[in-house]
């Protein structure tokens, strides 16, 4: 059973922040309090545990050109090792799967553009994103550009004085419903401000299974759609029979981009909306959204 979750309920929830940080005790607070924040980080700052790569025109688990790398406990997209750009895009996957939850990261763009990326790949320039509600890695072709997926585009300002916002949602081989009508628009842009420089920004998105979605930015929703589905272009090389037009998106992947530009991100997280609603439970939080009976645990074992 779902209980019903008023959407100013989850603009304050998405507004929360990160979870408080502490000891052993401030672990257990957090474990007992139906409202204290749960967060579990994805990134560990030390490796890519956990994490599958996938390069379009190279197999499950190449990582071209050493592209992600950890170094000073930050997740970092590198194109040093690169001497040209025949767009080769890159995908690191969690590989856990979410239906309910909220994914943040906290990223800068720095460096430059890779070597040999023409005019063409203009558009790519301070670009990365967060595909939330991904494909898996492993049902990626091999030739695939960008996974099924909604993705969170992470844009830097170029320094021109034009704005250019971040948190912007692309819809590589989706579509959503904005406004009551299907949206089929690849790129759409979010209300939020420009980011000049290397300077860190928080990025979210709110996903609540096929339902609602919010985008928020330093604190601020800055987008708000609904009803994510398959469909549409702008996802290239997919397997036979892997994008069904119009099968509604439920659950899926974390997934972060390679797209041409470098970039560091210092934390990526979860807090998953989906568990235990029963408050005799002691592992019952009050911001879960989506029941699930078998993630209950009771004191004395029931």
């Amino acid at each position: 059973m779902t209980r019903q979750f008023p959407v100013r309920a989850a603009a304050a929830l998405a507004l929360a922040g990160c979870a408080s940080a502490g000891g052993s005790g401030a672990a257990q607070q957090r474990a007992t309090d139906p409202d204290a924040k749960e967060w579990t980080q994805l990134f560990n700052g030390r490796d890519l545990a956990d994490w599958d790569i996938k390069f379009k025109g190279y197999d499950l688990g190449v990582n071209l050109n050493d592209t992600f790398r950890v170094e000073d406990g930050l997740l970092k997209v590198r194109y040093d090792k690169w001497t040209g750009f025949k767009g080769e895009f890159g995908h690191i996957f969690h590989k856990r799967p979410f239906s309910y939850y909220i994914v943040a990261a906290e990223y800068r763009f720095v460096g430059n553009q890779v070597a040999g990326a023409g005019p063409q790949y203009a558009w790519a320039l301070r670009n990365n994103g967060i595909m939330a509600a991904s494909q898996s890695a492993e049902s990626m072709g091999k030739d695939q550009d960008f996974p099924i997926s909604l993705e969170v585009q992470l844009l830097g300002g170029l320094g021109n004085g034009r704005p250019r916002t971040t948190g912007n949602l692309c819809t590589p081989g989706t579509n959503v419903v904005m406004n009551g009508r299907l949206h089929t628009a690849h790129c759409t842009n979010s209300t939020s401000k420009t980011y000049e420089g290397d300077q860190w920004v928080r990025v979210e998105a709110m996903i609540l299974g096929d339902s609602i979605v919010k985008h928020i930015v330093n604190g601020d929703t800055v987008l708000t759609y609904s009803k994510p589905q398959m469909g549409g272009g702008s996802a290239s090389g997919t397997k036979p029979g892997v994008l069904v037009e119009g099968k509604p998106i439920t659950e899926g992947y974390i997934t972060l981009q390679a797209e041409t530009a470098e970039i560091d991100f210092r934390k990526v997280e979860v807090l998953d909306l989906k568990g235990c609603t029963d408050p005799r439970a002691s592992n019952y939080k009050r911001y879960f959204v989506k029941s699930d009976p078998s993630a209950c645990r009771y004191p004395g074992g029931r």
